[in-house]
This record gives C-alpha cells, sequence and structure tokens, in this order.
C-alpha cells in the first residue's frame, strides 16, 4: 500500500524549516572559526536562495488551491516568518565581507550558538505542525521564547562590553550592527513561535 502523499503545504514548511537548520548549522560552526569569508558568504546565500525558492513555492500554491490545510493567512506569514529566520543570518555574514571584520568575538559565536538551537526547536515544531500534533508544539514555542529572553541578554551585554572597550569609532559601529542583527534573528525566531501559537489557538 503506498504511503499517503504529503500536503503541498506541510511538505514545504518542513524543507524550510529543514534548510533553516542547515544554515544555522553551518552559521554557528564557521562563525566560531571563520578561515574563508569568501565561502563562507556563498554558502550562506545558496540557503538563503534555497529558502526563498520554497516561499515562492508556498505563494504560487496558495494562488491556485481552493481548499488549504490551514488558514490562507497562517500558511503565508509562516512561510514569510521562517525566510525572515534565514534573511537575518545570511544579512549577518555578508557584513563580516562587507565589513572586512576578521575573527568574529565571542558574543558572535554565542549569538551562533542561541540561533542554532532556535533553529532546532523551530524544525521540532513544524515537523509536528504537519502530523497535525497542536498542543504538542507549545513545548517548543516555549523554548523559543526562553531562547530570543537569552538573545536579549547576551545583547545588553555585548553592547555594554563594546562601548566600554572599543574606542575606534568605525569597528564599534560595525560591531554593533552585528550584534543587532544577531539578535533581531531571534526575535524572527520568536515570530516563528508566535504564529505556531495563533495556528494552535485557531485550529485545537
Amino acid at each position: 500500500m503506498r504511503a499517503k502523499k504529503k500536503d503541498i503545504f506541510f511538505q514545504t514548511l518542513e524543507n524550510m524549516a529543514d534548510t533553516i537548520v542547515q544554515a544555522a548549522d553551518y552559521f554557528s560552526k564557521h562563525v566560531a572559526d571563520l578561515k574563508d569569508v569568501d565561502l563562507f558568504v556563498k554558502d550562506m546565500k545558496d540557503y538563503e536562495s534555497k529558502c526563498d525558492e520554497f516561499t515562492h513555492t508556498i505563494i504560487t500554491e496558495l494562488n491556485k488551491t481552493f481548499i488549504t490545510p490551514l488558514e490562507r493567512d497562517d500558511i503565508l506569514k509562516l512561510a514569510t516568518t521562517l525566510d525572515d529566520v534565514l534573511d537575518g543570518l545570511e544579512a549577518t555574514a555578508s557584513r563580516f565581507y562587507m565589513y572586512n571584520l576578521g575573527q568574529p568575538d565571542k558574543y558572535m559565536v554565542q549569538f551562533g550558538e542561541i540561533l542554532r538551537e532556535s533553529a532546532y526547536e523551530i524544525q521540532k515544531a513544524i515537523h509536528l505542525l504537519s502530523q497535525k500534533k497542536l498542543l504538542a508544539i507549545r513545548e517548543y514555542t516555549i523554548r523559543l521564547n526562553d531562547l530570543e529572553n537569552q538573545g536579549d541578554e547576551l545583547l545588553r551585554i555585548c553592547i555594554k562590553e563594546l562601548f566600554a572597550n572599543v574606542t575606534d569609532p568605525i569597528e564599534l559601529i560595525k560591531r554593533k550592527e552585528i550584534y543587532e542583527r544577531l539578535e533581531t534573528t531571534t526575535d524572527n525566531c520568536e515570530d516563528v513561535a508566535d504564529i505556531l501559537e495563533t495556528i494552535i489557538m485557531s485550529n485545537s
């Protein structure tokens, strides 16, 4: 007996979540030991482009599908917010090249780890969504909120240290922007959690 084909929306959302995990793993690993900035930026751009294609698939399918497994707005918001997570990672990676930053510091490494953990929580939640195990998703949305709080606290610490220890204004501006982009990407992860919570409330 053939297995039932997975709904195109759930399958594509899973593909997006899986790509976010691959990208966040790659980002976290290379930020901790950045040897080839050009390759790092290129590979992160490839992940981002892949996620853009999945977003395009969702939009195309929404335009031609009459009955969808979730509210159309919820599907679109979830897809675009997942895409925002990868956009944040890629935009940060590109700054290392544009600003000729050199080796990332310990705070960037810590942000990379928070984002890697967040990516795995997103992946678990999206796969549960495909299985329609809605209430079980809450464990992961709570964890995503906690990780976003860790990102907020880390931003406070690293900005304080930055202004205390860095006297070169150009270097200060470069690092401050990267810290803030990383923290904004943890916000994007929390946005995914918020949309999942909306879906749980609407469909439970």
